[in-house]
């Protein structure tokens, strides 16, 4: 959407793809999403965070460059915009190597836009989030656009989020196994679905009676289950990641392995990494540190932060 809008109303502005927590998803993924981002402007993929930080140096060239495209101007600036919870101000904070935009876990922290001199010549301007759908639908919830304790029924998405969950993910995470209906179709999100609904909140009732999340008589508080369910998906408690879009040309002319795009291609080989295991599609990646890289060089001068 933000893509479209700028091609129709700022065709002169230019559109970088910041992949933000990249550590979250397997390596064969990202490297897939940013190929297929790529297509359109430039990608890279981040992971912010004041002491270690990937992709810096990176994103500082990249913004380098487009200071470059404009000699004639003294300064450019450079909006940050996402999804609420995206990390954008944390980009922000690793780009200065400190805390200059306030964070939070939950979306909805930033209010207003904020002025951040990154160089002598590249401003950045913090944003709110962007909200484009309706924040009742259940992918919105889910991308961690709304928060959970503002839903007026979180048991309403119980089943939208059991559905993309893995059920492995599920038992490490509270111990309990979550048993879909053998007829679920995990790929439809049909309101309607009233066999995976009721499986759905036998779960929720179960954790409530573990956690002794009860209301008075003993009946189980499904609407705090249900919210705390929602914001350990949002906060990365529950692992997920969306597959990258299938590449048409990938399977026209495949290289070997499984076509999927929910599993790592077998003839591809895996980024380096010192802690995942390779075999397992949905572990995450540990990526290299490069919190050294810095913003300023001979012609680049950190500024002050501007308030």
């Amino acid at each position: 959407v933000v893509r479209r809008l700028v091609g129709e109303r700022a065709s002169h502005k230019r559109l970088v793809f910041v992949v933000n927590k990249c550590d979250l998803a397997p390596n064969w993924a990202v490297r897939k999403w940013i190929a297929h981002l790529a297509k359109t402007a430039p990608a890279l993929a981040f992971r912010a965070g004041l002491g270690k930080t990937f992709g810096k140096g990176s994103l500082l060239d990249v913004l380098r460059q487009l200071a470059k495209l404009r000699p004639d101007a003294k300064q450019i600036s450079v909006g940050v915009v996402g999804f609420p919870n995206v990390g954008k101000s944390s980009v922000i904070n690793a780009l200065k190597a400190k805390p200059v935009c306030k964070v939070a876990p939950v979306p909805g922290e930033t209010k207003v836009w904020q002025y951040i001199s990154l160089t002598k010549r590249i401003n950045l301007i913090d944003s709110p989030g962007v909200v484009v759908d309706d924040a009742d639908d259940a992918a919105t919830v889910l991308k961690g656009v709304v928060r959970a304790e503002r839903l007026p029924d979180p048991t309403a998405f119980l089943t939208p989020l059991l559905k993309r969950a893995n059920p492995e993910h599920l038992l490490k995470t509270y111990a309990i196994p979550f048993h879909a209906p053998p007829t679920a179709d995990r790929r439809d999100d049909d309101p309607d679905d009233d066999d995976f609904d009721q499986s759905a909140l036998d779960y929720a009732r179960q954790l409530a009676l573990k956690m002794g999340r009860l209301l008075a008589g003993g009946e189980p508080d499904l609407r705090t289950v249900a919210t705390m369910l929602i914001n350990d998906w949002q906060r990365g408690k529950i692992p997920h990641f969306v597959p990258p879009p299938r590449d048409p040309d990938a399977d026209a002319h495949p290289r070997g392995g499984d076509s999927s795009p929910h599993e790592p291609p077998t003839a591809e080989p895996q980024p380096t990494s010192s802690s995942r295991r390779d075999d397992d599609p949905h572990a995450a990646q540990t990526l290299p540190d490069d919190g050294d890289d810095d913003c300023d060089d001979e012609d680049d001068e950190v500024a002050e932060t501007s308030q």
